[in-house]
């Protein structure tokens, strides 16, 4: 396997080997339940299709309920599928837990998607000054100015730093380590933040050798 589904906990502090502090984030990581296999003659591709979480069958679609009844098991809040050359040790229905992926030490992605922040505008998105607060401004202390020119070119650039929707946005945190993997309580505390508020889904990926 080349990862695993999780949920984020929040951040905590431990004493590494040498004594010193290290900051982690704890991950809620698996059990995982196979969903589907699949398979390079029928898909293309060979990977295994995981599901994590609990949830209502009346919160499915029936297409989607009678995949899970399939497998014997769910319905799962998040499913997702993951690539591997070696499927063939993997049984549909059986849970795949941390310690069967991840040792301490490894390299890993960690994808999640940001805090979502609404409608901002320049100053909060993009960090911009505003205007003077006296000397004649009125009611435009915090827009963002000029946003282009007049007849030529007539348009405005795209790119342009204007207000807008800000955060709730798919992030990758490259080559956190590993520091620790509790497999009682299925957690994985890996060193420095990932992406995303507490309780939300992220996935767990080995960075391949190379």
């Amino acid at each position: 396997m080349q990862g695993l589904i999780g949920k984020k906990l929040g951040m905590t502090q431990v004493f590494g080997p040498d004594g010193g502090l290290v900051c982690v984030t704890v991950i809620q990581t698996g059990p995982c339940t196979v969903v589907q296999k699949k398979t390079q003659q029928r898909d293309g591709y060979t990977a295994l299709q995981l599901g994590f979480g609990t949830q209502k069958p009346h919160r499915v679609s029936k297409p989607l309920l009678g995949h899970y009844q399939k497998s014997g098991k769910g319905p799962f809040a998040v499913l997702r599928e993951f690539r591997s050359d070696d499927i063939e040790a993997y049984e549909v229905g059986g849970k795949i837990t941390v310690e069967q992926v991840f040792r301490p030490g490894d390299l890993v992605n960690v994808v999640g998607r940001t805090k979502g922040r609404g409608f901002t505008g320049v100053m909060k998105r993009h960090g911009m000054s505003g205007f003077p607060k006296s000397h004649g401004t009125h009611e435009y202390f915090r827009h963002g100015g000029a946003i282009g020119n007049r007849s030529y070119p007539g348009k405005i650039f795209k790119g342009k730093r204007m207000a807008g929707h800000q955060g709730n946005d798919r992030v990758t945190a490259l080559r956190l380590r590993v520091v620790e993997v509790q497999p009682d309580e299925n957690l994985l505390l890996i060193h420095g933040s990932i992406p995303g508020a507490r309780g939300q889904v992220v996935l767990i990926h080995q960075m391949q050798e190379g």
